[in-house]
């Protein structure tokens, strides 16, 4: 794998490198994360603005202090793994009537008028990989299968399928837009789709991102039935949109206290902001949390509204932020004059394409 930062630097801090080592060397794939000690609640509906503040100002109610939370939403849905732990005592929720209260009331939210029978909760003291438990979610809900409610995105992710007879397997092309853990999220899927991927081409030009996956079922056969082949597409796009930046990227850093996310989700709410996106967490005594808004109907927020919630919140505490600027200026740099880098990135895609000829899979690498 050859990989960057976030801002498409080489990696040079030397605790970062020997954390992924150790990340990739471990025998433990479902390390706890940090979850330890907490209750996690899976949380799985029909979005609406105001959704969020209601769940926050529900567990706030029930005395369950939010430590850290993940929020998706796509095609109408929304999913959440929220973890939490009893305000007073500081430990799991472990009593049964307590859960069941927690469970009955964020199902009545959840319902809200139209969502009577898909609306779930769950109260788990299993420890989970969050973000893969949320696709799991979401694909449970079949949200893949959804019309989205409001149609502005641009471009969309292309998934196509097609069957290689002769080598006996199903070739995945992925093409959208470059972002952090799309791989991720592509694997995961396939993974949980009971896939098996045998061999695979990744590489990256501008802001764009081109995935290659040679898969089979896990019996060894490949996809074998137009629906199953319109199945996968549907599944790996919406995995690819699951996580697509929509909205004005928000970020709280504030000290840590009861009720402060059903307070902040409530000022989105009054001042008519969607989340689309939340990542919630907490280190020691303060709260870090990050959130995506639009407008109630999904378009981008009106930069007064934003200014409006903010005077509310507090300046110091929510600020606007940019998302990182990966590879604009560098793909200008380096269309002008082709590096090093340039060298390397062709030296690589050349060792590909012979690997590729020498398996079969490909007739020449000229």
């Amino acid at each position: 794998f050859h990989v960057t930062d976030l801002n498409g630097n080489k990696l040079t801090d030397e605790s970062v490198i020997s954390y992924i080592e150790q990340s990739l060397e471990t025998t433990d794939p479902d390390r706890s994360h940090g979850f330890d000690g907490l209750t996690a609640l899976e949380l799985t509906g029909t979005d609406r603005v105001g959704l969020l503040s209601e769940v926050f100002a529900v567990l706030a109610d029930l005395q369950c202090n939010v430590v850290d939370a993940k929020v998706w939403t796509h095609n109408g849905r929304i999913a959440s793994l929220i973890y939490v732990k009893d305000c007073n005592s500081g430990s799991p929720i472990e009593d049964s009537q307590q859960i069941d209260r927690i469970e009955a009331r964020l199902r009545n939210v959840l319902k809200g008028d139209n969502d009577i029978r898909s609306a779930k909760t769950s109260v788990s003291m299993a420890v989970t990989h969050t973000e893969r438990r949320l696709h799991q979610m979401m694909f449970a809900d079949r949200d893949y299968d959804r019309k989205p409610i409001l149609q502005h995105k641009v471009d969309l992710p292309v998934v196509t399928v097609q069957n290689w007879v002769e080598r006996g397997y199903s070739v995945v092309n992925v093409q959208c837009k470059d972002r952090t853990k799309l791989l991720f999220d592509v694997v995961c899927t396939l993974t949980d789709m009971q896939y098996v991927v045998f061999h695979a081409t990744i590489n990256t030009t501008g802001d764009k991102a081109y995935q290659e996956f040679y898969i089979r079922h896990s019996d060894g056969t490949p996809i074998s039935s137009e629906p199953e082949r319109q199945r996968v597409i549907q599944c790996l796009q919406a995995a690819v949109e699951r996580r697509a930046y929509e909205g004005v990227r928000l970020e709280l850093c504030t000290v840590d206290r009861q009720a402060l996310l059903a307070d902040v989700t409530r000022t989105f709410r009054e001042n008519g902001l969607n989340v689309t996106r939340a990542e919630i967490s907490t280190t020691r005594d303060m709260a870090l949390n990050v959130f995506y808004v639009t407008d109630a109907i999904g378009n981008l927020a009106d930069p007064k509204t934003i200014e409006a919630v903010r005077q509310k919140i507090g300046l110091g505490k929510l600020k606007v932020k940019e998302l990182p600027l990966v590879y604009q200026e560098k793909v200008e740099r380096e269309e002008q004059t082709v590096g090093v880098g340039g060298t390397v990135l062709l030296s690589l895609g050349s060792i590909v394409r012979r690997n590729l000829y020498n398996l079969g899979l490909i007739k020449s690498y000229s």
